[in-house]
């Protein structure tokens, strides 16, 4: 089966296999739960995603399931799927072309922070990143139920993170690395604005300076100094750390 695959799947993998090793790293998994999709090219609707029951450290390239738009798996595979939880991330892959990567964690920080009523404030440079660019949706339940994808992917729109409410965090990305980057700031936001709400009276800056800030950190404001590779150079060094750390990510 790995002969048959292409090298565009196989690097993929490798991309995908990487964000679980970070997001393992960084201590944002919640034992094997919680996922991370990559869809694939091709009109076929295929996506990668992680064997349930494995931890996200165990997670290499190869071991990574694919799967069709319903969860089920499309090749031979040793490894069991948990389709209840690809409901969040198959409606949101349907609904957005341009999310090729879903990522869902269940935080502390972030689960804090989806149960405030205010959701994430502007109280730290990292926060800014995703002033009035963070949707929200409402507690159902588990996300076991198809009739909540709907409502699900309207209140995502076309925002690249949401808080699900009393759950936890979500980001999108064109590529594994944007969602993973992504999630890696929202997390800090969020671990950020807890630690400060155990102080004193929060400052926040001016709206009009938290949306300039925005469109910096977006890249769709003029500075006197660009930085457009930035993320691309943090991507970079989070693959150096792997090499280091757990180079059989790849495998």
């Amino acid at each position: 089966m790995d002969a048959e695959r292409s090298a565009e799947e196989h690097e993929l993998r490798r991309q995908l296999a990487a964000v679980y090793r970070l997001v393992a790293h960084f201590r944002m998994t919640d034992l094997i739960f919680t996922h991370i999709s990559l869809r694939l090219p091709g009109p076929e609707h295929h996506f990668l995603i992680n064997p349930y029951g494995l931890l996200f450290e165990e997670i290499t390239a190869s071991s990574l399931v694919k799967i069709d738009l319903k969860g089920r798996p499309v090749e031979e595979t040793p490894y069991r799927v948990n389709p209840a939880g690809f409901v969040i991330h198959s409606a949101v892959h349907a609904a957005r072309p341009d999310a090729k990567c879903v990522l869902h964690t269940h935080t502390k920080a972030g689960c804090a922070v989806a149960a405030q009523a205010g959701g994430l404030l502007p109280v730290s440079q990292m926060a800014m990143e995703f002033y009035g660019r963070v949707a929200y949706h409402d507690y159902e339940g588990v996300a076991l139920n198809l009739g909540e994808q709907k409502r699900l992917v309207d209140d995502l729109g076309d925002r690249p993170v949401m808080i699900l409410r009393n759950h936890g965090l979500l980001t999108v990305g064109a590529t594994a690395a944007q969602a993973f980057l992504r999630m890696y700031y929202l997390e800090k936001a969020c671990e950020i604005q807890t630690t400060a709400q155990s102080g004193g009276p929060l400052v926040m800056p001016p709206p009009d300076v938290c949306e300039y800030t925005a469109r910096q950190l977006a890249g769709d404001d003029v500075a006197d100094f660009a930085d457009d590779d930035a993320y691309d150079l943090a991507w970079a060094a989070m693959l150096r750390l792997l090499d280091r750390v757990a180079p059989d990510y790849k495998n």
